[in-house]
C-alpha cells in the first residue's frame, strides 16, 4: 500500500468527486477508481457504497478513511521536516477564501507568490465565512482568509491586512456628486446590505447602533458582486470593502465617496489548524500575505482613479 493511494482515497472522500481527486493528484479518474479497487482488494471490504450517485462510504470506508487522513498527515509534516532541511519550497497549499477577498485581492498575493515559488500548486475555493473556518477545523483545506475573524477552538489566526470600507452609489444617484457622506444620510436611503449572518454585515449594523441609527435595507445579499449589481441600476446605496470596486469605478458604472468622521475598515484574518506543522510553502505564503504590499490606507484616487472621473 503506497501513501499516494491513501491520498488519492483521502482526496475522493473529502471533495466526492472522482474528477477533483484525479486533479488534485494528477492522475486520471480511472487510475483514481484503479486505486479504491486496490484498496477494496487488500482489505477485502467494498469502501464505497456502488450504485450512490454521490461518494458514499461503507462502515469499512469510513474507519480507512480517518486512518488515511491521520496517516498522510504524518507523512505530509514528515515531508515537511525533510523539506525545510532541504530549503525546499513546493507541494501542494489549499486555500478557502471568503468571495471578496479572493475574487478582488488574493489573485496579486498569488501571483506574486507563484513568480517566487513556481514549484507550488495552490488550489483556492471561494466560500462564506462559516464555510471557511469549517474547511479548516475538518482539515479540508490548510489556509482560510476571513473577514472580522472570530476566536474558534482549534484555529490559530493570524492578521492578514485591512480593507477600507467606502460608499458606493450609482452615477444617477444625488449622492454622485458628493466626496463624503455620513451615516445618518446613508439611513435615510434605501440600503442595499449583506446578508444578516455575514460578519461584514454585523459590524455594519453595530456601526449604525452605536450612532443610535436604525435602517431597513431594501435588499440583501450574500456576496458583494450582488450587492454592486444592485447599487450599479440604483435600487439603493451600500458600504463595500474599497479593493471591490475597482473596475467598477474604473468603468464609470459606481461612484465611490467617503464615509464621513473617523475611516472605517474591515480586518481580514489568515486562519489554519493549531498545532499543525506548516509546510514551507505554507509558512511563506503566509510570509507573502503578510508583507502588506498593498496599502491599507488608499486614497479616494487610489490606482489613478479620481471620484466624479
Amino acid at each position: 500500500m503506497q501513501i499516494e493511494t491513501l491520498k488519492a482515497f483521502r482526496d475522493l472522500v473529502e471533495s466526492r468527486s472522482f474528477s477533483k481527486a484525479a486533479q488534485l493528484n494528477k492522475i486520471s479518474q480511472s487510475a483514481v477508481s484503479q486505486q479504491i479497487r486496490s484498496l477494496e482488494e487488500r482489505f477485502g471490504v467494498p469502501l464505497i457504497e456502488r450504485g450512490s450517485r454521490k461518494v458514499q462510504l461503507t462502515k469499512e470506508g469510513e474507519i480507512l478513511y480517518h486512518a488515511a487522513r491521520e496517516i498522510v498527515d504524518i507523512y505530509t509534516r514528515i515531508e515537511a521536516k525533510i523539506a525545510e532541511i532541504k530549503a525546499s519550497v513546493s507541494g501542494n497549499i489549499r486555500v478557502s477564501a471568503i468571495y471578496s477577498v479572493g475574487l478582488h485581492e488574493l489573485p496579486y498575493y498569488l501571483k506574486k507568490f507563484l513568480k517566487l515559488y513556481p514549484e507550488v500548486n495552490i488550489r483556492v475555493e471561494y466560500r462564506h465565512s462559516r464555510q471557511v473556518y469549517q474547511d479548516i477545523i475538518e482539515g479540508n483545506s490548510d489556509i482560510g482568509i476571513v473577514a472580522y475573524p472570530s476566536p474558534r477552538k482549534l484555529i490559530k489566526i493570524e492578521p492578514f491586512r485591512k480593507d477600507r470600507m467606502v460608499v458606493i452609489c450609482s452615477p444617477t444617484h444625488r449622492f454622485s456628486q458628493l466626496k463624503e457622506v455620513s451615516l445618518e444620510e446613508i439611513a435615510r436611503e434605501g440600503f442595499i446590505a449583506f446578508s444578516s449572518d455575514m460578519p461584514t454585515r454585523r459590524e455594519l449594523d453595530k456601526l449604525f447602533r452605536d450612532r443610535g441609527l436604525e435602517f431597513k435595507p431594501v435588499m440583501e445579499f450574500d456576496n458583494v458582486e450582488t450587492v454592486k449589481r444592485a447599487v450599479e441600476i440604483d435600487a439603493g446605496v451600500a458600504i463595500v470593502p474599497m479593493a471591490t470596486i475597482t473596475q467598477e469605478i474604473r468603468n464609470g458604472t459606481l461612484k465611490m465617496l467617503e464615509l464621513s468622521g473617523p475611516p472605517c475598515y474591515r480586518p481580514i484574518g489568515i486562519l489554519y489548524k493549531s498545532g499543525r506543522m506548516l509546510t514551507p510553502a505554507m509558512r511563506k505564503f503566509i510570509e507573502i500575505l503578510q508583507k502588506e504590499e498593498v496599502p491599507i490606507d488608499t486614497p479616494l484616487d487610489f490606482l489613478n482613479i479620481k471620484n466624479g472621473s
